[in-house]
């Protein structure tokens, strides 16, 4: 057994952190070669130019991630969503993505996800307290380039 004596800090260090960081990602490379995360940003906008709508997230390592997504009230329920769903879809194919990934809380949309075509793959219970966090896949299917 070890004898070492180890301190402990807890809070920010962004040195600690770009240690941590830069250390996974050496592992990670090690295991799978280079690889970037890319982020992905997509807003709409009404006639006056006002945010209606938007997502953001990020694509690395082969699929394409969706952060945030948000409608304003008054857009809900009326293929917004559907739309900005499928534009950061054509936006991973674009980037080589495999597939999109996403959470959600059981008292948002989880069943506008389902009908986009998203699997449920995971949940944590009481996550907040008496709710769920939902996570969702979707495979994308590969872009077939026509023959020359």
């Amino acid at each position: 057994m070890s004898q070492h004596r180890f301190q402990f800090s807890l809070g920010a260090d962004p040195q600690a952190r770009a240690v941590v960081q830069q250390g996974l990602k050496a592992f990670n490379v090690g295991q799978i070669g280079d690889y970037a995360y890319q982020d992905v940003e997509l807003y709409a906008r009404d006639e006056a130019g006002a945010v209606v709508g938007g997502l953001f997230g990020h694509s690395g390592m082969g699929w394409l991630y969706v952060d945030y997504l948000w409608l304003a009230e008054i857009q809900r329920g009326a293929g917004l969503g559907a739309r900005l769903m499928a534009q950061v879809e054509e936006e991973a194919r674009r980037r080589g993505c495999v597939g999109v990934f996403l959470y959600t809380y059981s008292f948002q949309a989880p069943d506008f996800y389902h009908r986009l075509g998203y699997q449920l793959m995971g949940v944590l219970d009481d996550c907040p307290p008496g709710h769920q966090r939902l996570y969702l896949k979707k495979p994308l299917p590969a872009i077939v380039s026509p023959s020359a």
